[in-house]
């Protein structure tokens, strides 16, 4: 069967992605993978590269007649923020259109402060890797990743169980107002699933998903090679799944038993100070004297000198998760897991139980193939797919000529 063709204004944006993210190089490729004449995809060829989205690269190799003219994506011909508002830190990184980082910069941030001081607050760091970069090419947009629902079409934080002040927030116009470009808004792990797709363990695998453990729980999903978020942008939001009925633990979305109060950094935390409390843990106990609280890092930090007890905490957690995927990979069928957040960074701990529970009680089927592994670059994945939130949309159908027309302005 041949390619379905594509309708005239999603031609170009369809031959920009089959060069910058499946590598195809040559007009008989794009020809191949469209199914649009070679009149048509040389002529869209032709306005692109005017339009500084596409450029020649010298000749491919020939299979007998004249060596085709290869292709590449101008990935350096502008750049993007992308923005990842975590709940306890800010991480803000100004990339070109392959979502290669040019300068991030952190900060430590209570993300409670609310949404004004929160944005200024990013705002802030974005003049200053401006400030610190006059020759950079143009700005053409920014990603912003969120720690809670966020309904996509809109830009807008949803009923957020924990960010008081963020309900329906308008974050997208906020900062389309103060830096002139588009804004998109999505929730961070969406990003996170996105920058491993496009440059993490998750590349060339179209179906996987990408689960993040830190203070909070959340999944994205992958399939056929693209982010699923789901008819309001919601899907994924694994942290609030019911994992013990009879459960008293009270989550803050104001039920009882929920993932988020078993498996998070956040009830690992809650379990430590416990343990410490106690005594149960003398490394625990003695943290809590030093530093007057103990957190899911400390019981990471502890289970790797061999604390039996922050050992148990880490793979009773790792269990607590497979129980949930286990669903998950029934129904999404996935090839790959990927691991990341904070609390992944111990996961030599966290992984075994994690992998057991999942291998052992999800179909045969969906196990056979199935990988289950560490983010390479979890202290990335979410600036790095915040950025690549804005490029895609930027490079698609409905931005593609505004942004042909920036280049074209900025090389005038």
């Amino acid at each position: 069967m041949s390619p379905p063709r594509p309708v005239a204004a999603d031609m170009s944006a369809a031959l920009v992605d089959l060069v910058r993210t499946r590598g195809l190089t040559t007009t008989n490729d794009l020809c191949d993978a469209t199914g649009m004449g070679r009149t048509v995809v040389a002529q869209r060829i032709a306005r692109l590269v005017d339009a500084g989205l596409l450029a020649h690269r010298g000749k491919g190799r020939s299979t007998g007649g004249r060596a085709p003219r290869e292709l590449r994506f101008r990935h350096e011909a502008a750049t993007v923020f992308g923005v990842e508002v975590g709940v306890t830190g800010l991480t803000v990184g100004l990339a070109t259109l392959d979502g290669a980082p040019l300068e991030v910069r952190e900060a430590p941030w209570d993300v409670t402060r609310g949404p004004e001081e929160t944005l200024a607050r990013a705002e802030r760091m974005m003049d200053e890797i401006l400030a610190a970069r006059p020759g950079s090419a143009p700005l053409a947009g920014i990603g912003v990743g969120l720690p809670c629902p966020v309904e996509f079409a809109s830009g807008r934080p949803v009923s957020p169980p924990i960010l008081s002040g963020w309900d329906d927030f308008p974050v997208r116009e906020r900062l389309a107002a103060r830096f002139g470009v588009g804004v998109w808004v999505d929730n961070e792990v969406n990003a996170m699933a996105l920058g491993e797709l496009r440059s993490g363990i998750a590349q060339g695998v179209d179906d996987f998903i990408y689960v993040k453990v830190g203070t909070g729980i959340g999944a994205g999903l992958v399939s056929a090679g693209r982010l699923h978020r789901g008819a309001q942008g919601c899907a994924g939001d694994i942290a609030h799944l019911c994992l013990d009925p009879a459960s008293t633990r009270q989550c803050r979305c104001g039920k009882t038993g929920c993932l988020q109060t078993f498996a998070s950094g956040s009830a690992l935390g809650k379990a430590a100070l416990d343990l410490a409390e106690r005594g149960a843990s003398p490394a625990l106990a003695r943290r809590l004297a030093e530093a007057g609280t103990v957190t899911a890092a400390d019981v990471s930090a502890s289970a790797a000198h061999g604390d039996p007890d922050c050992v148990d905490l880490m793979s009773t957690a790792g269990a607590q998760l497979g129980e949930a995927l286990t669903s998950l990979v029934n129904i999404f069928n996935p090839a790959l897991v990927v691991i990341g957040g904070g609390v992944s960074l111990a996961g030599d701990l966290l992984l075994p139980s994690l992998r057991k529970i999942v291998y052992a009680r999800s179909l045969p089927l969906a196990t056979r193939d199935l990988r289950v592994v560490l983010s390479a670059h979890a202290d990335r994945a979410g600036v790095v797919g915040a950025a690549l939130t804005a490029v895609d949309e930027l490079l698609g159908p409905a931005h593609l000529d505004g942004l042909g027309a920036l280049l074209t302005g900025a090389d005038a």
